[in-house]
């Protein structure tokens, strides 16, 4: 259970990084906080590396601000839900339903929320150039012991490639984006909490 809760709650790269090492400059704050914040609906496939080092792949929904929903492919068939200030983890070993967590109380909040801004005091406690890449590893300030996220990102265009959250046990999930696929919108069903269908 524990590495879904913490794929979402809800980010150390183990980022493969497939191309020559290069160098651009730092991606400013408040490019980042422009970036994410016109953020569209999108999807994207997402490869994912859990605390245990098993692999898992799916498919990824957002709609900022507030949506979020991981989709595992098969034989995985689990499935995380961020929608309405709550994240809802279904196990398909469970027959309880799912479990809920607040959103605020994870670090997935910090790109979900409806107004980013990175430069908030005590927010950043990272920002680095990392060869192509500009990494971020952010966390509620009020919220310290929770846990914090590192996010990748590239530039020309701005885009996000991955996250890394690390929950409050210390354990380390990556994320690893595919291309972000603009949507004109996706149906409100998919970040439906009580009616998780997975059926597009």
């Amino acid at each position: 259970m524990r590495k879904y809760i913490t794929s979402i709650a809800a980010v150390t790269c183990a980022f493969a990084f497939t191309t020559a090492p290069s160098f651009a400059e730092k991606i400013s704050l408040d490019r980042l906080n422009t970036y994410l914040n016109d953020l569209p609906v999108v999807k994207a496939s997402f490869s994912q590396i859990n605390s245990d080092r098993s692999k898992s792949k799916g498919q990824l929904y957002l709609s900022r601000p507030g949506r979020m929903r991981f989709e595992y492919a098969a034989p995985n068939k689990a499935l995380v839900i961020a929608s309405s200030g709550s994240v809802a983890v279904y196990d398909d070993k469970s027959r309880d339903g799912p479990a809920v967590y607040p959103l605020k109380k994870t670090p997935l909040s910090l790109i979900l929320g409806k107004n980013i801004d990175l430069k908030t005091n005590g927010m950043v406690a990272q920002h680095v150039e990392s060869g192509e890449h500009t990494i971020v590893i952010a966390r509620d300030p009020k919220n310290k012991k929770q846990g914090h996220i590192q996010l990748v990102f590239t530039d020309n265009p701005v885009a996000l490639r991955q996250w890394v959250i690390t929950d409050q046990s210390k354990q380390k999930t990556t994320v690893i984006l595919g291309k972000l696929k603009e949507q004109k919108k996706l149906p409100l069903r998919l970040f439906e909490i009580t009616r998780p269908d997975r059926d597009e």
